[in-house]
């Protein structure tokens, strides 16, 4: 495990599963303790250097903190206000009506406004921002606002609700969407399966329809996504489960992939929401408790051939 992934976002140094004996797959961390990121619900690793990029759910405002390996919250050291009391990043001409996920590529942050609970929503869309210095500017503004809409959805609400996402990740120069589905009429249910869909259009004046990609129904609950640094992984975090797929050799469905499945304790994750990878080894989690916990791949076992 790493360096960089031991010390990332601590608060506390406490390992779960004790002291003494080998580590565990998933380890503890520590704590989130700024007050205003009280249900962080999407996290990746910045590319300007050792730093993520978080922001809450639904309802918040619209805004991204950044926090570097050590727990401090990045901020202007010009502007006159402690870490505590510190607003985060403010985005212009944006909204924050449910944020799900957050992916970043070439310099370019992908804020993705596209949680759906009650599959009826029909501004479903994501923001666009350059990644800017969080030490030298305090707001930024989305450079444009991207409406997104699923081709196999005629109703709102949706007869199957399977149009809630949570999960987004950049690969190719290609913004990709990943499903988590509900029993229809019950926002607080459970249902097998997921759908991958690819973005591709960039029109701001009229929807961009989704392509229908893949689709797996043994991914319980997608709530987050990220691709490895090196662009050869996918990793998607689930409530009882972290899976990571290899690069398709042809095309783009990952779900068609090899892929490496890890089981989790949900008594442990809890409401896991965000993924991102540390390393090329590492992954960092973040849940809405405020939890921070890292996940050793090695430690995933290889799931069966699909047919």
């Amino acid at each position: 495990m790493s360096n960089r992934a031991i010390v990332a976002l601590l608060v506390s140094g406490v390992a779960y599963g004790g002291s003494g004996g080998a580590a565990e797959p998933v380890e503890y961390i520590g704590r989130l303790t700024h007050e205003a990121l009280d249900e962080v619900s999407g996290i990746v690793k910045s590319e300007r250097g050792d730093f993520y990029w978080v922001h809450n759910d639904s309802g918040d405002e619209a805004r991204l903190f950044a926090i570097d390996a050590d727990a401090n919250v990045l901020r202007p050291p010009y502007m006159r206000v402690s870490e505590s009391d510190w607003p985060g990043h403010s985005i212009d001409n944006a909204w924050n009506f449910d944020w799900e996920d957050i992916a970043l590529a070439d310099g370019v942050l992908y804020i993705a406004d596209v949680g759906n609970n009650g599959n009826a929503r029909r501004d479903l869309g994501v923001y666009v921002v350059n990644e800017p210095d969080p030490l030298a500017i305090p707001r930024m503004r989305a450079l444009n606002f991207l409406p997104v809409r699923y081709p196999d959805q005629q109703n709102h609400p949706a007869e199957r609700w399977h149009f809630d996402c949570e999960a987004v990740f950049v690969a190719d120069r290609k913004l990709y969407f990943i499903t988590k589905h509900r029993r229809p009429g019950q926002v607080g249910s459970r249902e097998p399966g997921a759908k991958l869909y690819r973005l591709d259009t960039a029109f701001t004046d009229r929807e961009n329809v989704l392509t229908l990609v893949g689709l797996r129904d043994d991914i319980d609950q997608a709530t987050g996504a990220d691709l490895s640094p090196d662009g050869s992984r996918l990793a998607v975090s689930a409530y009882e489960a972290l899976w990571v797929f290899e690069k398709p050799r042809v095309g783009d469905d990952w779900f068609s992939s090899r892929a490496w499945k890890l089981d989790l304790d949900p008594r442990m994750v809890k409401q896991l929401e965000a993924v991102t990878w540390d390393d090329a080894e590492t992954l960092l989690l973040v849940n809405e408790n405020r939890d921070v916990m890292v996940a050793d791949v090695g430690a995933f076992a290889r799931v069966g051939e699909r047919n």
